[in-house]
């Protein structure tokens, strides 16, 4: 049954919110345990009681979230393919782009490990670590950096499922190594006295469970990976490399602008250092829903594209602006409410806790333009303007934090540049999500243009008919 719903492509029909929030609410449980661990392994260093440590940690995850981010592109350039095929009724092509894609994501981080490695120490350097906190960053970073290759195809794999529909399964590899890094972090940590050495080894353990529940999603449950041939490669490099390039630029975009604020914010001693690393990690916990919901959009457009199925296509962008907006403004309240919860609980006082607070309450109006800004790069990756994200997501990661940030750091200090990282995301967010409507509407006119009217016309009548009130 499942085969039979990936070859028709399950979301050119029925509700358009109902995808977005399924496949939204599934992708989120995964991420968010995920970030989860990320923000449990910092707590658990920040009980060390060396702030040094703490700083060193969250300055190494950083560069750690860089080549994720890599990993991300590449797997935007898979879903795309593989649910553009998919919503063409294309079961062969699926399978053929599935192992091509995934052979060449193992290629191309592996590529990107090679060359980050020599660099690490210049890298932390720039960051504004010293002393032990750059030593702890550097020997966190040199631990984990390979495993980044095994991260890449346990992505990969997650990226092919999401594009069946199967979130379920997506979801699954993300939340089992999440949950195997639960009980081992503790253990590896405090139990055998390893300290940030432990909560490297589980980040790395993490790694090889997503590989292993990955592939057998794609290979033994839905069937959709064929052994990648040498001309399969050279033949499927080249549409790969035109959405993942981009999609790459734009994914680390994001790191990179932690980065600049993470410099700017350095100037001000260990303490604002460990309050940034925190926030670093808070961040993707509370709005992991808005990371989630860029990667569901991606296959359900790709899937209707494939279907030209143009009127569901503006659907789905109001849609995930609906659900962008509630899911903000929950996590939002809730991060108000909760804020010197949080602070007391990472045991931390001075400028690391004032900082954290003010991240709380000034977050849900920051996060909402970032989540525009991350659906409309989704639908730009997705039917072919990639270099449309990478443009926003850059412009955003330079002219919308540098200048921000120096001023608010000027202004207000630490909590200055994170309003001023803020403040420099809504231009962006607005316009994205604007240019992203009109795309779809390019590509309908297009669509017109090359196919007479009633022959286009006609079908969208009739399935609009047969949906009727289903959405």
């Amino acid at each position: 049954m499942e085969t039979k719903q990936a070859e028709d492509g399950r979301f050119v029909t029925g509700s358009t919110l109902r995808h977005v929030v399924v496949m939204t609410t599934t992708g989120a449980v995964g991420l968010v345990a995920v970030f989860l661990v990320d923000l449990l392994s910092l707590l658990y260093i920040s009980w060390l009681g060396v702030k040094s440590v703490t700083a060193g940690v969250g300055l190494a995850t950083i560069l750690l979230f860089f080549v994720t981010s890599i990993n991300v592109g590449l797997m935007i350039a898979t879903a795309a393919l593989v649910s553009r095929a998919l919503g063409a009724r294309d079961r062969a092509s699926a399978r053929r782009l599935a192992g091509a894609t995934l052979a060449w994501s193992v290629i191309a981080a592996s590529v990107a490990t090679l060359a980050i490695w020599p660099l690490v120490p210049a890298i932390m350097g720039w960051l504004g670590a010293e002393g032990e906190a750059k030593e702890v960053a550097v020997g966190f970073v040199t631990m984990v950096l390979p495993a980044n290759i095994l991260m890449a195809l346990g992505m990969g794999a997650s990226g092919v499922l999401r594009a069946v529909g199967d979130a379920r399964r997506a979801m699954y590899v993300t939340l089992s190594g999440a949950v195997f890094t639960a009980v081992l972090d503790p253990i590896l940590i405090f139990g055998l006295g390893l300290g940030w050495q432990g909560a490297a080894l589980g980040m790395i353990a993490a790694r090889v469970v997503f590989v292993a529940v990955g592939l057998w999603g794609v290979v033994r449950v839905h069937d959709l990976l064929a052994r990648p041939t040498l001309v399969d490669l050279l033949r499927d490099g080249p549409p790969m490399a035109h959405i993942a390039g981009p999609a790459i630029l734009t994914a680390i975009a994001s790191p990179v602008a932690a980065g600049f604020a993470a410099r700017f914010i350095a100037q001000f001693g260990d303490e604002a250092i460990a309050g940034n690393a925190i926030v670093e990690r808070l961040v993707p916990l509370a709005f992991g829903g808005l990371f989630a919901l860029s990667g569901a959009v991606g296959p359900i457009l790709g899937q209707n594209w494939g279907a030209t199925r143009y009127d569901r296509m503006h659907r789905i962008l109001r849609d995930s602006m609906l659900v962008a907006g509630l899911y903000v403004l929950v996590t939002w309240v809730l991060l108000v409410v909760f804020r010197h919860e949080i602070v007391a609980l990472f045991g931390i006082s001075g400028a690391a806790a004032d900082l954290v607070a003010f991240f709380c309450l000034i977050s849900g109006p920051v996060w909402f333009f970032n989540g525009l800004l991350f659906v409309a790069n989704a639908s730009f990756n997705n039917l072919g303007y990639p270099l449309y994200s990478t443009a926003f997501n850059w412009g955003r990661a330079t002219l919308g934090v540098i200048p921000f940030a120096w001023l608010g750091a000027e202004i207000a200090g630490p909590q200055g540049v994170l309003a001023g990282v803020g403040v420099g995301a809504i231009g962006f967010g607005c316009a994205a999500l604007a240019t992203a409507f009109w795309t779809v509407k390019a590509l309908e006119r297009r669509e017109r243009a090359a196919t007479p009217t009633p022959a286009l016309e006609t079908p969208h009548l009739l399935r609009e008919e047969a949906e009727g009130a289903g959405r």
